[in-house]
C-alpha cells in the first residue's frame, strides 16, 4: 500500500468516520482509520493538468529504463605549480644587485636578462683564470725552448724536466680555473672572448631565465646584497600544472592510475583529465595517499593554490531504473518522490533512491521500467500539489 498526505479534508474526513463508527457501537481504534489510494479523496493527489498546459508547465515526460550506473567517489585537492617545470634562479656567486628588469607576474623567455650582481668573487675567479692562461703559454713556450736545447745537447736533462713539470703544473692550473668558471654558468664561448673584456666588466655577474615561463616570486631589490644561491626569484612555466588529489584509505584500492576524473573549482570550472599516478605510501599526518593530475593550463583554467573536488568513477553496476536527477523531487517531509504519468494525471510516487552518479539516479524501488515519469518540470507539478493540499482546489 502507498504512502498518503494527509491533507486537512483527508483528516477531517477520518474524525467522521471515526465518530459515526463510535455512534453505532463499533469504535475502532485510530490506528484502524487507513487511508490508501482507493479512498475517494484518492484523487487528490492527482495533478490534473489539461493537455493543452503541459507544455506550459515545462513539462517533460520520458519512459523509465534500466541501465548501469557509475559507482562514484568524491575526492578534494589543489591546483600546485608543476614541480617539472618550476625553476628558484639564483647567483652562484655573493654581490651587490645592480639591476632587477621583471617584476612578479612578468612573462619572460628563455635566457632573458632578469638581474645584474657586482661581485668582487667573479672578479677574483676570471682573473685566477687569465693569469692561469698566460702561466701556461710561458711554460708552454720554456719547454719547447729546453726541448730543443735538449735535443741539441746543450741544456742538461734536469732543465728539461723541470720544464715539462712547469708545463704540466701550468696546465693543471688553467684547467680548474676553467672549470671553476664553468661552474658559474660561463659557457667556452664567454671564456674564449673574456680577454677582450674591459676590466670594469670583470665583476658582472647576470642571471638569466631558464627556459620561458612566469616569474611567480621575487626577492630581490637593488642594491641589496645576497649570497650565492639564494633563491632570488621562481620562473615557472604555467602552460601545464598539478592537480594533487587526497585519496582516503577506503578508497586506495579502488583509485588507479589511468582513470578518469571529473574536476569542479570552486568557482564552477569543469574538466575531465586522467590520474597520472596514484603514491603508494600513505602520509603520517593526514592519512591519505595522493593522486596526481598534470592538467594543460595554456588557457589559464587552473590557479595554483586553488581548491578543487574530483569525482572519480571507480566502477559501473546494473540498475533496474535509471532516472535523471531532475525527475526525484524532494517533499517538504523529506520523502522523495518521482511523478508518474496515469490516465487521471500526474501521480506522486513515492521512492527509494539508490546511488548516485553525475546527473543520474538509481531508482531502488516504487518504479518500475516502462512507466511513464516526469523529468522535467517536477516542481511545477510539486506546486500544483501544494494548492490543492491547502484547498485551493484542483489544477483542471
Amino acid at each position: 500500500m502507498k504512502k498518503q498526505w494527509l491533507t486537512p479534508v483527508n483528516i477531517v474526513f477520518g474524525v467522521i468516520l471515526a465518530a459515526g463508527a463510535a455512534g453505532c457501537g463499533r469504535g475502532p481504534d485510530a490506528d484502524q482509520i487507513v487511508f490508501d489510494e482507493h479512498d475517494s479523496h484518492a484523487e487528490e493527489r492527482i495533478v490534473h493538468i489539461p493537455p493543452g498546459s503541459v507544455d506550459d508547465f515545462g513539462i517533460r515526460v520520458e519512459t523509465a529504463r534500466s541501465g548501469s550506473i557509475s559507482v562514484t567517489t568524491e575526492l578534494p585537492g589543489e591546483v600546485r605549480v608543476n614541480g617539472d617545470r618550476m625553476a628558484h634562479v639564483a647567483p652562484r656567486v655573493g654581490g651587490v644587485v645592480l639591476e632587477v628588469h621583471v617584476s612578479l607576474g612578468d612573462s619572460v623567455r628563455a635566457g632573458q636578462l632578469l638581474a645584474v650582481l657586482e661581485s668582487r668573487e667573479l672578479a677574483d675567479a676570471k682573473a685566477l683564470f687569465l693569469a692561469s692562461v698566460e702561466r701556461l703559454k710561458l711554460a708552454d713556450a720554456v719547454f719547447e725552448r729546453e726541448e730543443r736545447l735538449r735535443n741539441e745537447r746543450i741544456s742538461s736533462e734536469q732543465d728539461f724536466l723541470d720544464a715539462r713539470r712547469a708545463l704540466a703544473e701550468a696546465r693543471i692550473e688553467r684547467r680548474t680555473a676553467e672549470q671553476k668558471l664553468h661552474a658559474l654558468g660561463f659557457s667556452n664561448g664567454d671564456l674564449e672572448g673574456l680577454s677582450e673584456q674591459h676590466d670594469a666588466t670583470f665583476t658582472i655577474y647576470r642571471l638569466t631565465a631558464p627556459f620561458d615561463g612566469t616569474v611567480i616570486d621575487r626577492h630581490i631589490t637593488i642594491g641589496e646584497t645576497v649570497e650565492a644561491g639564494y633563491a632570488v626569484l621562481t620562473v615557472a612555466d604555467l602552460d601545464s600544472v598539478w592537480i594533487d588529489l587526497s585519496v582516503y584509505q577506503k578508497d586506495i584500492g579502488v583509485v588507479r592510475a589511468g582513470q578518469r576524473a571529473s574536476i569542479v573549482t570552486e568557482h564552477g570550472e569543469r574538466a575531465d583529465l586522467e590520474i597520472g599516478f596514484v603514491q603508494p605510501l600513505v602520509g603520517e599526518d593526514t592519512r591519505t595517499a595522493r593522486a596526481r593530475i598534470v592538467a594543460p593550463n595554456r588557457n589559464g583554467l587552473w590557479h595554483p593554490g586553488c581548491f578543487v573536488t574530483a569525482t572519480v568513477t571507480t566502477s559501473s553496476a546494473h540498475a533496474n531504473v535509471v532516472v535523471p536527477d531532475t525527475a526525484v523531487i524532494r517533499m517538504e517531509d523529506g520523502d522523495d518522490v518521482v511523478f508518474v504519468e496515469t490516465a487521471e494525471g500526474f501521480e506522486p510516487r513515492l521512492v527509494e533512491v539508490g546511488r548516485r552518479s553525475g546527473d543520474e539516479v538509481e531508482i531502488a524501488s516504487g518504479i518500475e521500467p516502462g512507466e511513464q515519469i516526469v523529468t522535467d518540470g517536477g516542481f511545477s507539478l510539486k506546486a500544483e500539489l501544494g494548492k490543492e493540499t491547502f484547498g485551493d482546489g484542483h489544477a483542471h
